[in-house]
């Protein structure tokens, strides 16, 4: 079975961790742990987030006044080297040694008129009161959105349309590594008038271009990991349910906020319409009795959508 794992944010920084190397490294180990299994009965491509990374390079980076800051793209590319040398390493030492592993910096194009440029949506770098936020959006000029209780720095995320590295990546599959691919979303590229290829100064949503990834490929199935155990309507309420398998269309009724499920649901509603594979969402740990349909929330055109109307209706 061919999978691709998005893995969530808190893979590599759990929410309110120190963004320190070491923190890093030791959520990488979890993370390895959980999949190196899963790749020795299966061929596996794992993408993963980089939101807080990339946003502390930008703070790092606009600190040092003597240069220009430099575009969320080359930040982009920095974190994909760096999460995949930490993911990857940790694989190896839980693989056996014939068992390949590579990570690929991946081009993924954008539309320059993607309306997504006029409307920062996508969290990255770290949390803030809202006074901090307020303080540095004045400052340095950003953009500021909350985050649950707090506050964060927004970006342009527009869609994700084409992935120039899917050759080498098909390659690789094929001949039985284990790819990481597509981290952060992708390195935002786009073609200037000239039709030359360029970075643009955005960050692609790391599940949409897992969706992207996931179709090209011809995957069976679509795992994108997260800190939410499944799916639920009416979050945060007495009343929240879980969803357990739903139809697409189904799904498609519910709202879920841009900021956090939405992208996920998103993706999940695509990748199953597309392709008629199973989209699945659920914790990093749950991910084998997820595959069985036993844990978080299973995205199925093969769902009964009536069974599904009838337990939970849409508001």
């Amino acid at each position: 079975m061919r999978i691709v794992v998005a893995l969530g944010g808190n893979a590599l920084l759990r929410r309110g961790e120190a963004l320190t190397a070491e923190n890093q490294r030791k959520n990488a180990r979890i993370a390895a742990k959980a999949l190196a299994p899963l790749s020795l009965e299966n061929e596996l491509v794992i993408t993963h987030g980089n939101g807080p990374q990339v946003g502390m390079l930008a703070l790092q980076g606009a600190s040092f006044t003597d240069i220009e800051p430099y575009p969320l793209d080359i930040l982009g590319a920095e974190t994909v080297g760096m999460i995949g040398y930490m993911i990857e390493q940790e694989l190896v030492n839980l693989l056996p040694k014939d068992k390949p592993v590579a990570t690929i910096l991946t081009q993924v194009e954008v539309d320059p008129d993607d309306p997504a440029f006029d409307n920062p949506t996508k969290f990255i770098g770290p949390v803030y009161t809202k006074v901090e936020a307020e303080k540095l959006a004045k400052k340095k000029d950003w953009h500021i959105r909350p985050d649950g209780d707090l506050w964060r720095r927004v970006v342009p995320s527009p869609d994700p349309q084409h992935i120039f590295e899917l050759r080498p990546i098909k390659w690789m599959i094929e001949r039985g590594a284990v790819v990481i691919a597509a981290g952060g979303g992708g390195i935002p590229t786009l073609y200037n008038k000239k039709g030359k290829l360029k970075g643009a100064d955005c960050v692609i949503d790391k599940d949409l271009c897992s969706c992207l990834l996931a179709q090209e490929i011809e995957a069976d199935v679509l795992i994108m990991a997260t800190d939410a155990n499944a799916v639920f309507l009416e979050w945060g309420s007495p009343s929240q349910k879980a969803i357990q398998a739903i139809h697409p269309d189904a799904l498609e009724l519910h709202h879920f906020a841009v900021g956090s499920m939405g992208p996920k649901v998103k993706a999940a509603i695509n990748f199953a319409r597309h392709i008629d594979g199973n989209s699945v969402i659920c914790s990093l740990h749950d991910i084998p009795l997820a595959l069985e349909g036993q844990k978080g929330t299973t995205v199925s055109v093969h769902v009964d959508t009536a069974k599904f109307y009838s337990a939970h209706k849409a508001p």
